[in-house]
This record gives structure tokens, sequence and C-alpha cells, in this order.
């Protein structure tokens, strides 16, 4: 989290239940304007905006689950400056609106989770992730930070190549998960 809080790119690699989204989260909470948290999933986007709000953090999400009068309003909390936090799809960041709609506003870090999304040989591939990597030239300066769960080596470096985070500092952990058992019980 310093590294982030300090202006660094990092790829986060920990497993399910291991702290990935206080990684961003809590840095942008210390940095001035919002995070900008690119995620693939609207239920998610739901479950950690509701999470965030309970703790009292102003979180939204722009997402195509969305009235236009609710979007409306989040923009509205967007231009004001009232969000810490802003959840959207990977779809959403790579058009022109979305670009105009943060122009000139102060962005504390772009967190894109899921980032095995982006790679060829992730589970679930989505391509909209590879226009991620213009974040960097679009936005110079505003830190970046890949996290997942679910990324061997060949997926790691596919999503650090992808996604331009060559000078990024890696975060990784254990994903042995000693809560979790398995049992073989043959059939009969």
């Amino acid at each position: 989290m310093r590294h982030v809080v300090g202006g660094g790119d990092a790829v986060v690699l920990f497993p399910t239940g291991a702290g990935k989204s206080a990684c961003y989260q809590i840095p942008a909470i210390c940095r001035p304007g919002v995070g900008i948290v690119i995620s693939p999933l609207i239920a998610l986007m739901r479950d950690q905006v509701e999470a965030l709000r309970q703790a009292g953090v102003a979180a939204a999400a722009l997402n195509s689950a969305m009235t236009r009068e609710e979007s409306a309003e989040v923009r509205g909390q967007l231009r004001r400056g009232e969000l810490d936090l802003l959840y959207v799809a990977p779809e959403r960041v790579a058009t022109r609106g979305f670009r105009n709609m943060v122009e000139g506003l102060d962005i504390a870090l772009f967190a894109i989770d899921e980032a095995h999304c982006v790679s060829q040989w992730g589970h679930d591939f989505r391509p909209e992730y590879r226009d991620l990597a213009q974040l960097t030239e679009l936005f110079p300066g505003v830190p970046r930070i890949a996290l997942t769960a679910t990324a061997d080596p060949t997926t790691r470096e596919d999503i650090i190549e992808r996604l331009g985070l060559e000078g990024a500092h890696v975060f990784s952990t254990s994903f042995d998960r000693p809560n979790i058992s398995y049992s073989i019980i043959e059939a009969g």
C-alpha cells in the first residue's frame, strides 16, 4: 500500500480473501483525487461499493445496469469531487466518453481488478482489457495497480507486458490456503 500511495505502479498476486481490495482502496483514499477501479463484473462492483459505503467511504459505480438518472447522479458526484472510488467496466474505460468524463479530474490511481482477463492464457480472456495499456499514455504519472488471484507465471508475465507494467513492483504471497482441504472419495 505504501508503494502505491507513494505513486508507484504495482502488480498484486494474492489468493482470494488475502486483501487485494485493500491494496487499492486505502491508497485511493490516501491520495488526492478519485481512484478508478476497473472491474469486469457488475455484481462484484455492487458488493464492493456497498461495503465501502457502509464503512463511510464515498464510492460509486457506473455500469450498464444503472438507469440514466443513476448514471447522471454518479457523474455529478465525480465532477464535484465527492467520490473516493469509482468502479467501471473495462469496456467503459476504452471509450472516448469516459476519457471526456475524467478529463481534468484528479485521479488518485487506476486499479485493474481481475487483471488475468488481459491475458490470452487467462481462464476468462476479455479483449477490452488490452485497451487498458493506453492508460499510461493518456494519464501519465497516475499509478496503476493490476490485481489477480489467478496468475501462473506465464499469465503474470502476459499481464505485465500487455498492461505496460514492466517497471511495476510485483507483490506476491503464497497461494497455500490451510483453511481449504480436499477429500477424494471413491464413488461406489
